[in-house]
């Protein structure tokens, strides 16, 4: 009697298990996304009472794509939302409202929410928003030839609209030490050396004109003092540039990389000059950045969609 028990158990297991391999084996995958399978179980769940029509399928299909991409990103971004700042929001959203922080807290009460979904829909806003400006901007592809054509085209109706402010451009005295890498002094030696260089000259040990003498490989400017004379930011390349623009007069940068080497620099002076077609590089870039942004942003998922795998398999 026993063993008739166990037998039963047996086939009992048995018929179960063909069952579930059975329907493993008609579940189908209709898509893939970056090699993850979605299931027709998950478009059917997806569809909930409308009509299996193949615009309805579409549909559905793409919002699940939407969904795991916007879900990967979030994971991928790394974005974490600081408390205190959520905070912050929430009283100035009431100060905003000329409420105290109390008054704000019984208007939510009223309309049945309670504090902490107030702060997970603000927290969950700054997380989206942060993950959508970073995944746009992975995306955003501009080219030299966009650039050069736009600068060219902005530099002409300058000169044409005989606007002198337009035609005029800060120009930066400069001065910089340089260390080039060799198979002897790689990113962080040269680094550590120029934040030595630099903690001497700010100590007064020495001056930055015998320290660019004694240690800059760009040697024309370092026999006269590491001085490069006054021109416009954008005469340098783009790392170098930036500095030189974000740099407080008579103060030397931290020690910074560019495809040249290391370099610490000091502005030393500022004046208005004559601007040229160059000056018009970054403006231009920085247009054509913008008008990028704002295409992407009116369906930021898109973007996602550029740089994902997505593979229709059942229509």
């Amino acid at each position: 009697m026993k063993f008739h028990s166990l037998k039963s158990i047996f086939f009992i297991a048995i018929s179960a298990l063909a069952i579930s391999i059975n329907v493993q084996a008609v579940e189908q995958v209709v898509a893939t996304v970056d090699g993850t399978p979605i299931l027709e179980s998950q478009l059917k769940q997806a569809l909930g009472g409308k009509a299996n029509t193949e615009s309805n399928r579409t549909k559905a299909l793409d919002s699940i794509i939407d969904d795991m991409l916007v879900q990967k990103a979030i994971k991928e971004s790394g974005v974490k939302v600081n408390q205190a700042h959520v905070d912050q929001i929430v009283r100035n959203i009431a100060a905003q409202n000329g409420l105290t922080y109390g008054q704000l807290l019984d208007v939510l009460d009223y309309q049945g929410i309670s504090l902490q979904q107030f702060r997970n829909n603000i927290a969950n806003q700054i997380l989206m928003s942060e993950v959508r400006n970073r995944s746009i901007g992975k995306y955003i592809d501009i080219s030299r030839e966009q650039v050069e054509a736009l600068s060219h085209q902005m530099w002409e109706q300058a000169k044409n609209s005989g606007n002198q402010q337009a035609l005029t451009a800060t120009h930066y005295k400069v001065r910089h030490i340089l260390l080039k890498l060799n198979p002897l002094l790689n990113d962080d030696q040269a680094k550590a050396e120029l934040s030595k260089v630099r903690a001497d000259i700010t100590s007064g040990k020495t001056t930055f004109a015998k320290a660019a003498k004694d240690y800059s490989k760009d040697y024309l400017s370092g026999a006269n003092g590491g001085d490069l004379g006054f021109a416009p930011a954008d005469n340098y390349v783009p790392e170098f540039a930036k500095q030189i623009v974000n740099a407080k007069k008579g103060t030397i940068t931290a020690p910074f990389k560019t495809e040249f080497g290391w370099h610490i620099l000091e502005v030393t002076d500022t004046k208005q000059g004559e601007a040229s077609e160059n000056t018009f590089h970054q403006k231009a870039y920085e247009t054509l950045v913008n008008q990028q942004l704002q295409e992407e942003s009116k369906d930021w998922v898109k973007a996602l969609r550029k740089g994902a795998d997505i593979r229709y398999l059942v229509k």
